[in-house]
């Protein structure tokens, strides 16, 4: 069943803050296996303009999809999570994430669509800090794989 398209457009509450921690940061970086001495080492970072230790250009999903996960909770939505996969991502910074940063996300529903059975969500988190100045804006696209028919 194809999601409701009066959805297109609907914004949810901002999440609590967030406090970026330097060990978070490079925990993070070690993860995912990028080397930049500014992920761990403050003088590194402040050689390149930066306060502090910033945070690799992924680091911020970790907390835009915990905040897409209100839309995909919505009752009144009725997306099928358990048929959901990733399906892009795409980041556009107006600054770096850095250590001591308190970040909320407003997260909106961008477009809905069905394509071959699949239900499509795009949604926009708007990553702002706490002084209320974006951040950056993380495009999240989910799929709804269509149910098998026996």
């Amino acid at each position: 069943m194809a999601l409701d398209q009066s959805f297109v457009g609907r914004t949810y509450p901002p999440t609590p803050a967030y406090e970026v921690g330097r060990e978070k940061i490079r925990e993070f970086a070690e993860a995912v296996g990028d080397t930049h001495p500014a992920y761990v080492d403050a003088e590194a970072a402040r050689a390149l303009g930066h306060a502090d230790v910033i945070a690799p250009p992924t680091f911020v999903f970790s907390i835009t999809y915990r905040a897409a996960g209100e839309v995909v909770q919505d009752p009144q939505l009725g997306l099928d999570y358990s048929r959901v996969v990733h399906g892009d991502q795409k980041f556009s910074y107006v600054r770096p994430v850095r250590a001591g940063d308190r970040l909320t996300v407003t997260s909106t529903i961008e477009a809905i669509k069905s394509l071959a059975g699949n239900d499509i969500v795009d949604i926009r988190g708007d990553v702002h800090d706490e002084a209320g100045e974006l951040v950056v804006t993380a495009l999240t696209k989910l799929v709804a794989r269509a149910a098998e028919e026996v």
